[in-house]
């Protein structure tokens, strides 16, 4: 008996406005070129699983200009169409639309309908052979699958991005790279901001070269996530590259300015740094900074900020910008303590005001700390703290704390 498409259409219609709304009925897409075959399908759907919202297209085109605007969440596909055949037309549909398939088979044609699933359909049918409540639990078991798969490969996928950022992160905090007996001692913090969890363009590290002075850098690429984080170990591993190369002063900003240019994904991208050298000799400093934050300067319970001439941030003024070296020294019973923006830039209270540099200096001083270690855990809680009513810290925190050790031993 022939059937009509308007009919068919009008029917299903008919169907899903009368059905139960208590439990969401699937939205199926059929496509089938054979009229005699739809027919069996909207009557396993009347018996079976009535309520379903049921589309009939003849090809894949047809399909295809339903896909637009339409969203089955399970297509019911015949291998045996006007513009397609067997897996070719599983494989299209695949390319279609990301949703449970169930594939149509003929009684001589099992192997293909089993091909099918092997090939990312969640299920197939044999024509004439399937019972109406077999009908429906198959393609609501489908449509369970195919979520099923989804959820599958979320999770990978977070898996996959939870081990890129460790390594990422593993590239922008290196271990410092100081022996025993250096006469410096680096103690290190890091805190992700709320937003993004785990994962930011801020760096440092430390490293001692062949003559016994420690060079160190902090660094902070701006904006989140792996691509600011990726410029962020480029830049780390050339600082170290060039440290070991003996390559330092505003040479070394230079060359580093012109890996930020080669390694950034948006011509807005900028970095700030500051980079020191420290010489146990003679308890001195040198910086050099490049629109990085100051520092704190921490000498016997005295806290004060420190904040030496500098020039702009990489990348800000390319080729030709300056930075000048500056002499500072340290005495035996001071630490310094180097920062990135993070650490000041949170809202403090509802009218949106941050705590800025002078206020973070104000509660460093009411820290009352004797290890380098207890006044940093201790300030960033206290920082924290004043960030916690408006959602906490929004960027991330990098913190290096340098003093000079007695004996070779921190």
């Amino acid at each position: 008996m022939p059937v009509r498409r308007e009919a068919f259409d009008d029917r299903a219609r008919t169907l899903a406005a009368n059905a139960d709304r208590a439990w969401p009925e699937p939205r199926v897409l059929l496509i089938e070129d054979d009229p005699g075959d739809a027919l069996l399908v909207e009557e396993l759907a009347i018996d079976g699983a009535p309520g379903w919202q049921l589309h009939w297209v003849r090809s894949l085109a047809e399909a295809a200009d339903y896909l637009r605007t339409g969203s089955p969440n399970c297509i019911l596909l015949d291998l045996h169409l006007p513009d397609a055949q067997g897996l070719e037309a599983l494989a299209r549909v695949r390319g279609l639309a990301d949703v449970a398939i169930v594939v149509l088979t003929g009684l001589d044609e099992e192997h293909t309908g089993m091909a099918a699933v092997a090939e990312g359909a969640q299920d197939y049918l044999i024509k004439g052979r399937v019972e109406p409540e077999l009908f429906g639990r198959a393609v609501r078991y489908a449509i369970q699958r195919k979520q099923a798969e989804r959820t599958s490969a979320a999770l990978q996928a977070s898996q996959m991005r939870a081990q890129e950022n460790a390594r990422l992160e593993r590239g922008l905090l290196p271990t410092p790279l100081l022996p025993a007996d250096s006469g410096v001692a680096a103690v290190t913090r890091y805190r992700p901001g709320r937003a993004h969890a785990l994962l930011g363009g801020d760096f440092y590290d430390v490293v001692q070269d062949g003559d016994g002075v420690v060079h160190v850098v902090i660094g902070d690429v701006s904006g989140h996530g792996p691509d600011a984080a990726a410029a962020g170990v480029a830049l780390r591993l050339a600082w170290r590259t060039l440290v070991l190369s003996g390559i330092t002063g505003e040479r070394q900003l230079r060359l580093l300015e012109q890996v930020l240019l080669a390694e950034r994904v948006d011509v807005a991208t900028f970095a700030t740094a500051t980079c020191l050298e420290l010489h146990p000799e003679d308890r001195s400093v040198r910086v050099l900074r490049a629109g990085h934050p100051g520092m704190l300067m921490r000498c016997d319970g005295e806290i004060s900020w420190v904040e030496v001439p500098g020039g702009p941030a990489l990348g800000f003024l390319p080729g030709r910008a300056g930075w000048p070296t500056h002499r500072l020294a340290l005495p035996a019973d001071c630490g310094l303590m180097l920062l990135t923006d993070g650490l000041f830039e949170g809202r403090v209270d509802d009218s949106g005001d941050r705590l800025g540099e002078d206020g973070l200096l104000k509660v460093a001083r009411e820290v009352r700390a004797e290890s380098p270690d207890s006044f940093l855990d201790t300030l960033i809680t206290e920082v924290e703290a004043l960030a916690a009513g408006t959602g906490g810290l929004d960027d991330d925190v990098a913190i290096l704390y340098l003093h000079w050790t007695n004996d070779g031993e921190s």
